[in-house]
């Protein structure tokens, strides 16, 4: 007679707990495997001189009894300025006119308004492409009647190369850091796993001047010398690198 056995499955309980599994009676821990991850910074900066200047100057008319006659003279003078910094090389497209106006002008006394007639206004920017030039226009500018100037405004016309050159110290910089990092930390710079780029560019350089100018007599007059002086381009990036 044959005696047969029926195996009965035993359940085997599995039970997970947190930061381990318990399984049959022994614990096996999970880790993370993931690699270690340091993140650093580098700043490139660049220095070079402006090569365009933004020129802001104009006419305000003296009062005039009619509006038709303060809009004349200011046509006039207007045209003899334009004429005049034309003469000095620069073009139509580099001229743009920022304020038009014509108002009334008054008088007051004992709170009472008497009405004096009209003053008009034109101010132009111009832009000048040849910075050892920005003397003689604002000089070709006055002499031809201008009486107001209000302030010359600093830019390099294509900064990217500067950029570039500035990321380039920049990257440099946030690679040598992560090399001395990691061997303090006794591993090595494995992938890269991250980039980010910041800086402040190159804001424009701005030097206000505003006055009103008495061109009774303008003969002779030297150009005004203007230094343009030096900007920084400056690019921050972060790098992250794994550690082996």
């Amino acid at each position: 007679m044959n005696t047969m056995y029926r195996s009965i499955g035993v359940p085997v309980l599995v039970t997970l707990l947190a930061g381990s599994v318990y399984l049959t009676g022994k614990y096996m821990e999970q880790q993370d495997m993931s690699p270690a991850v340091i993140s650093v910074q580098g700043e490139g900066k660049v220095m070079a001189s402006p090569d365009i200047a933004e020129l802001s100057f104009g006419i305000t008319t003296q009062r005039q009894q009619t509006a038709e006659e303060a809009m004349r003279i200011l046509t006039e003078d207007m045209q003899h300025v334009l004429d005049a910094i034309q003469a000095e090389g620069i073009e139509d497209k580099d001229i743009t006119t920022q304020q038009l106006s014509l108002q009334p002008a008054y008088d007051w006394e004992d709170g009472k308004r008497t009405n004096q007639g009209f003053e008009a206004r034109q101010n132009l920017s111009v832009r000048v492409r040849e910075t050892s030039k920005i003397g003689n226009v604002l000089t070709a500018a006055t002499t031809a009647g201008a009486n107001q100037v209000g302030g010359v405004q600093f830019t390099i016309d294509d900064p990217e190369e500067l950029r570039a050159q500035a990321r380039e110290d920049a990257i440099a910089q946030a690679q040598e850091k992560a090399d001395v990092l990691a061997k303090q930390l006794g591993k090595r710079v494995g992938d890269l796993r991250g980039y980010a780029e910041g800086g402040s560019g190159m804001p424009p350089v701005m030097y206000e001047r505003a006055m009103m100018l008495d061109n009774g007599d303008s003969q002779g007059a030297v150009p005004l010398p203007v230094p343009t002086g030096e900007q920084e381009v400056n690019v921050t990036v972060t790098l992250s690198y794994e550690l082996r």
